[in-house]
């Protein structure tokens, strides 16, 4: 048992505090008795505990004791478990009661299995239970040691690695050295991973650069610990391309695999491996990429059949190969978009899109460089639905008109199935189509909701948006329930929506399902008609009435829509918006103005053709308009999204608007330089990518192979995975003209990313700054890897490292068989200490300014130690009964003396009454009446009630029997005087007590 200051030059203050302990003791003058020894030693301890806390007190107990921490390696390259629980029971079976032992865990992250006790938890135990998670996809040994040395006492102590040695993430040796300089050991058991049956894809290489037509050949290295027949297949982004069966042989096997680049474009590459009997499946698949240059094609997606014939034959006289689909067809998948160069929408609606292929061709732009060009007709833009779409986010145009011309007022109910039937994420969709509309009408404009089941109830009564965000906020709370009832919903439509002030009147009709009655609606159209208000009716999956539906739109001059597909319901009810402000069609005869044109200024450099009509829209604010209307409306625009370009054509090019243009003899030069504006810009190429992995996060480090004066601000890193996932990355610079990106979490695969550099300020975002496409490849983790690796010779040297030991499996009791080392075990009291401080504070104010009978304190205090003193004496048996009597015996000579008695005058001891029969006299005594008598005489009987049992004196007992006949008046003075001393001693010796 001992004691450690931390700051030992505080205990100096032991010798001014010695001065002022004999200070106070001489100065202290207010303080009498016991009280002031008593506070002046209260203030000495106080202070010295003071002085103790200062000086960061730290008592300890010497300990001689084993301290062991296990780690055991949990990755997948070992899968051993229960073996090394097996090997650590049998280590710690036979320690001593003193040796602390702790268990660790380690495979990607490093866990605690058990602190470092004493108590042997194990002893029944055949073999150790792990119980923590750790991801066993790598292999982070040093994570594990640092872990152990945390666990250890200050003093140090030993590790036992249990490992194949086989790390992936981190320096064991570096963290080795570390563990020695704290005075750690570590000793190390080498394991051998258990043979398994493993075929594993080592590599997937192929030229990252092939133009179209062009022969190569996929380069495939596969591993293997056993000889027998796979089946290799090959995948062009998600599409099987060869399938081939080869025989692998034990260790390294190489294939070489004939083929063709196909289609032009950016396409990722997977090889997978498919053998009898393989164990593990992480390391089955390989990945690669390749960039095909050739012939631009572009997809045109027409919206009639046969109407894309003048855009056919531009793009084909342009040497362009073409493909033309309906809207129902476009592709399902991301990486299908990148075996285009652009995209052509020739008046296709937004309800006939589904909303992956509408997200996907955002991402084609923004993401892969794909080109977008939109060409106008009665369908499309704003007419078409594509209000706040990620078309429209793609587009160089806005949808609405942004309050440009004035536009009738409108009147829209909107009349929304909330039936059970609704529950099933339609009624969510419809919620969004109703937010849609509400964004897209203006402020005088009237809009109500009507929610319906088994009877209708008003969401928002009808209303002008002048607080559009409480439209909104009552459209979200509609909940799916209850049947379905649609003619009193369109009753109270029709009622609510004839008392409105509006120029235009309209009601769209939702549903799902069938009306649970049908009074005939005849009437209620005819109403309609009469007032010039218009019915349109969605119909939503097979389970509607679609020929009620269809009948009341008809009846009522509105539109029929019928879908399957829930997600364009937003679309459908934009479209209903536009369409009932036919404003948004321009129908009159001009000659385009010439705007911001730049590289196409020589396209109209001999003038362009009228249009005869066009689809009103606004130009977003940093696009190029290089054609313009009287109206100011855009005709031509174009701008930058992200990696690709697109272009707005807001007027048709079928003729009916556009006549002149496509009897023009350059609009097949002019329009096929407006699609190849945006074909993807593959040019120049920057940057040179490579990606690594490194503990479940890929590391992309980004090298600039020329000058780039852009790159002030830093470059922005978007990364597209094969599920069409998107990451906004900064990357970081490391060094001049290098820079790097950390991927959280990265699977293996093939990715792209578009690389374009910041602006000055720092800003980037979707639409600045052009960028450039690259791929790179995310391996599997090297933990799957079967080549055989130096795991054994690295733990050779982390043992000669740290002075430790090989130990030997067989001999699992030789872990703790080394010397115990003495080490403290050191207990923090700072809090005790301040705690008696401050208690004893508190009692040397009471024991100053409290005004408590102190010596009546004291007195107690006394009286209680003579007590104790009394008890244990009275312990100590007959031994002591003479003492007893000797001192009774004074106390005697003391009351004689007192009385002023001589041995002579004393009585006659008479018997000791009991109590009582003491008892029964003093009754006896208070029941006589009392008779006169002298002062002296009363004093004295006075005297006897307060001294109870003290004997009497001569005098008193004379004044009892009354005046002696042979005294006579000589004496009477003499016994005065006598009883009066009496009374005087009586009463200093009662003072005494009380002091």
């Amino acid at each position: 048992m001992g004691a450690q200051f931390d700051h030992p030059w505080f205990l100096l203050l032991l010798a001014p505090w010695a001065v002022m302990l004999w200070w106070m003791y001489l100065t202290t003058l207010r303080l009498t008795g016991w009280r002031k020894p008593a506070a002046v030693g209260i203030r000495a301890l106080i202070m010295l505990l003071v002085i103790v806390v200062a000086a960061g007190i730290n008592p300890y107990m010497e300990i001689t004791q084993r301290n062991v921490v296990f780690v055991a390696d949990r990755s997948a390259s070992l899968e051993a478990e229960d073996a090394m629980g097996a090997w650590i029971a049998q280590a710690v079976k036979d320690k001593e009661d003193k040796d602390r032992t702790g268990v660790i865990s380690v495979g990607l992250n490093a866990a605690v299995e058990q602190p470092l006790i004493a108590d042997a938890v194990m002893e029944d135990a055949s073999a150790f239970a792990f119980r923590t998670n750790v991801s066993d996809s790598f292999s982070h040994l040093a994570q594990g040691l640092q872990l152990a040395s945390g666990l250890l006492p200050g003093q140090g102590g030993r590790v036992v690695l249990l490992s194949d040695g086989e790390e992936n993430v981190g320096d064991m040796l570096r963290q080795g050295r570390l563990l020695r300089d704290q005075g750690i050991i570590v000793d190390v058991l080498p394991i051998a991973p258990r043979e398994r049956k493993d075929a594993a894809v080592e590599r997937l290489e192929l030229p990252k650069s092939l133009h179209q037509a062009e022969k190569f050949a996929f380069e495939i290295t596969l591993s293997s610990t056993f000889a027998g027949d796979a089946v290799l297949r090959l995948y062009e982004d998600n599409t099987e391309i060869m399938q081939q069966t080869v025989r692998l042989e034990r260790g390294e096997n190489r294939f070489a695999l004939q083929s063709v680049a196909a289609s032009p474009g950016f396409h990722r590459y997977r090889a997978e491996l498919y053998a009898a009997g393989d164990e593990r499946a992480q390391n089955n698949a390989g990945f690669a990429y390749s960039r095909v240059s050739g012939p631009p094609k572009v997809l045109i997606v027409e919206g009639k059949p046969g109407s894309s014939d003048n855009i056919v034959s531009a793009l084909e006289a342009s040497l362009m190969g073409t493909e033309t689909i309906p809207p129902e067809q476009l592709p399902q998948e991301l990486a299908d978009y990148s075996r285009y160069d652009s995209i052509v929408l020739n008046n296709v609606p937004a309800t006939r899109i589904s909303g992956k292929p509408m997200e996907w061709l955002s991402k084609a732009v923004s993401d892969f460089g794909v080109g977008l060009v939109m060409v106008g007709g009665e369908d499309s833009y704003g007419l078409g639905g594509y209000f706040k779409t990620p078309v429209e986010r793609a587009l160089p145009v806005y949808m609405d008109l942004k309050g440009k011309r004035q536009i009738p007022s409108l009147g829209l109910i909107l009349v929304i199935d909330k039936s059970g039937s609704m529950s099933d994420g339609k009624i969510e969709l419809a919620k969004e189509a109703a937010m849609r509309t509400v964004e897209l009408m203006r402020d005088q404009d009237t809009v109500g909701v009507l929610a319906f089941d088994s009877t209708p109830w008003w969401v928002v009564e009808p209303t002008k948006l002048d607080d559009r965000d409480a439209v909104i906020a009552g459209i979200q709370g509609i909940q799916a329930d209850g049947g379905t009832e649609i003619y009193s919903s369109l009753d109270s439509a029709y009622q609510a929506l004839h008392g409105i002030q509006a120029e235009r009147k309209h009601i769209i009709l939702l549903t799902d399902g069938q009306s649970a009655t049908n009074p005939g609606y005849e009437l209620l159209t005819a109403s309609m008609v009469q007032e010039k208000m218009t019915l349109s009716t969605v119909a939503v999956g097979e389970g509607s009435d679609t020929r009620l539906l269809q009948w009341l739109a008809d009846a009522a001059k509105g539109r029929y829509y019928f879908t399957n597909d829930q997600s364009t319901l937003p679309a459908i009810f934009s479209r209903e918006a536009v369409m009932m402000s036919r404003t948004y069609i321009v129908d009159k005869p001009f000659v385009p103005a010439i705007g911001q044109a730049g590289s196409w200024s020589p396209l109209f450099a001999k003038g362009v053709p009228a249009i005869q009509a066009y689809i009103a829209t606004t130009a977003k604010e940093t696009a190029e308009t290089a054609l313009l209307t009287p109206e100011g409306d855009p005709l031509l625009a174009r701008w930058q999204f992200g990696s690709g370009r697109s272009v707005a054509w807001t007027s048709d090019l079928t003729g009916k608007w556009s006549h002149d243009w496509t009897l023009w003899s350059d609009f097949p030069n002019v329009f096929a330089s407006w699609v190849k504006w945006t074909f993807p810009q593959f040019v120049s190429e920057p940057y040179e990518v490579t990606a690594s992995l490194e503990g479940g996060e890929a590391r992309l480090q980004i090298a600039q192979t020329g000058t780039d004066e852009g790159l002030t601000g830093g470059i922005q890193v978007g990364v597209t995975d094969d599920k069409g996932k998107r990451s906004e990355l900064s990357a970081l610079p490391v060094k001049p003209g290098e820079f790097e990106v950390r991927i959280p979490a990265a699977e293996p695969g093939a990715y792209m990313t578009r690389i374009a550099a910041k602006a000055s300020g720092g800003a980037s975002g979707e639409d600045g700054g052009e960028g450039v496409m690259a791929g790179f490849v995310i391996p599997y983790s090297q933990e799957y890897r079967l080549a055989a690796g130096d795991g054994t010779e690295k733990l050779n040297k982390l043992a000669a490292l740290t002075g430790g030991r090989i130990l030997d499996s067989a001999k699992p009791e030789e872990a703790l068989l080394f010397d115990a080392t003495n080490s403290r075990e050191y207990v923090n009291i700072t809090r005790q200490l301040l705690i008696a401080a401050l208690l004893l504070w508190l009692c040397d104010i009471a024991l100053r300014r409290l005004a408590l009978p102190w010596q009546r304190i004291g007195a107690v205090f006394k009286a209680f130690g003579r007590s104790l003193s009394r008890s244990s004496t009275s312990r100590t048996g007959a031994s002591r009964e003479g003492a007893r009597l000797a001192q009774l015996q004074q106390r005697k000579r003391r009351a004689d003396t007192f009385y002023g008695r001589s041995t002579e005058e004393r009585e006659p001891s008479k018997p000791v009454s009991s109590p009582s029969a003491e008892t029964a006299e003093t009754v006896a005594k208070r029941a006589i009446p009392a008779r006169p008598v002298d002062q002296a005489s009363g004093q004295a009987e006075r005297k006897r009630s307060v001294t109870g049992s003290i004997p009497s004196s001569p005098v008193q007992q004379t004044a009892k029997s009354g005046p002696s006949p042979a005294a006579g008046k000589t004496e009477q003075p003499a016994q005065d005087h006598e009883a009066g001393s009496g009374i005087n001693r009586l009463l200093a010796a009662k003072k005494r007590t009380r002091r």
